[in-house]
């Protein structure tokens, strides 16, 4: 009877642990609202690039970086009145005047000018830097320590990436003031997406870039109205406008919504890391929309892209 009685009590408490086990790894494993919503914002951002080559083509690039800013600011009035949201605090507005600085104002300048001269592949070699250099921003910004693994498989996408933009020829040969523009834009991207990131958790995605958008206002209402009388219209068109549509309604606006939810549940690092893929997708709107051929290696690239985006998922 005492050996039953003992088996009675054990099976059970087996059972128990071996199921919390299998949960755990379910749940370690599964795809995750931060991943998600990460995912939906890479999507809404890799056509970024080729809708600003679009509307430079036919609207001033200042008007393009500076208008869109204005044209995503009214939204994000809209929203903030509609949704009573209440106002950000003290040390939050500093805060969100750096998210400005480097989404609203520092990315979409920079590339707006970039692109005036290059081309959207061209311009995505830029943006295989942003996931390290978002995630060096996690360290310095919000306190983020991701593991060795993280950091190497990082590593490894990046190297990729840039690999297979050397061998299609998306470097475009020799170093050029456009390639200074698209570092300066990385690196004010990668510091707006870890100080939205940080702040996103205690103001959620979608409050974090509308009180950034109505932050930037004084400044980009002011540029917009200038260069509206004084800027260059060469060729508006109903491309060049709805680019400009885009740009200002999805990769200003609604992309950021689940973007910065997603890196307030993932992680800024971690779920950072999912840029890897924004080039490679960059590449298929630019061959879609604008003709550009990178050529043949794309596949073997988005394959170790999304291995190496994998192991950063799953790296503590």
């Amino acid at each position: 009877m005492i050996l039953v009685r003992r088996s009675s009590i054990t099976l059970p408490v087996a059972l128990s642990s071996f199921m919390r086990e299998q949960s755990n790894v379910i749940e370690r494993n599964r795809i995750t609202p931060g991943l998600l919503l990460g995912s939906v914002g890479v999507l809404a951002f890799s056509f970024s690039l080729p809708a600003t080559r679009i509307a430079v083509e036919g609207i001033d690039p200042w008007f393009v970086a500076f208008g869109r800013a204005v044209v995503a600011g009214v939204l994000a009035v809209a929203y903030l009145r509609f949704t009573g949201a209440p106002r950000p605090g003290r040390g939050q507005l500093g805060r969100l005047a750096v998210v400005a600085f480097g989404v609203v104002v520092g990315f979409p300048l920079f590339t707006s000018l970039a692109l005036v001269t290059q081309t959207a592949s061209h311009g995505a070699v830029a943006v295989a830097l942003l996931p390290a250099a978002t995630a060096v921003f996690a360290v310095l910004r919000a306190g983020e320590r991701p593991s060795r693994m993280f950091w190497f498989a990082s590593g490894g996408g990046l190297l990729a990436v840039l690999a297979f933009f050397v061998v299609t020829g998306g470097t475009g040969g020799g170093f050029e003031f456009a390639d200074l523009l698209l570092l300066a834009a990385i690196l004010a991207c990668a510091l707006g997406y870890a100080e939205g990131g940080a702040l996103s958790r205690e103001l959620g995605g979608a409050r974090t870039i509308c009180w950034a958008l109505v932050v930037a206002l004084p400044v980009t209402v002011a540029v917009t109205a200038v260069v509206f009388a004084v800027g260059n219209f060469p060729n508006v068109n109903a491309a060049s406008l709805l680019g400009f549509g885009y740009l200002s309604a999805v990769s200003m606006f609604l992309g950021f919504f689940a973007w910065y939810a997603g890196l307030a549940r993932g992680g800024v690092a971690k779920i950072g890391q999912l840029q890897l893929a924004q080039p490679v997708l960059t590449l298929l709107w630019s061959a879609l929309f604008l003709r550009e051929n990178p050529g043949m290696a794309a596949v073997g690239a988005a394959v170790i892209v999304l291995i190496c985006v994998a192991l950063t998922q799953r790296a503590r």
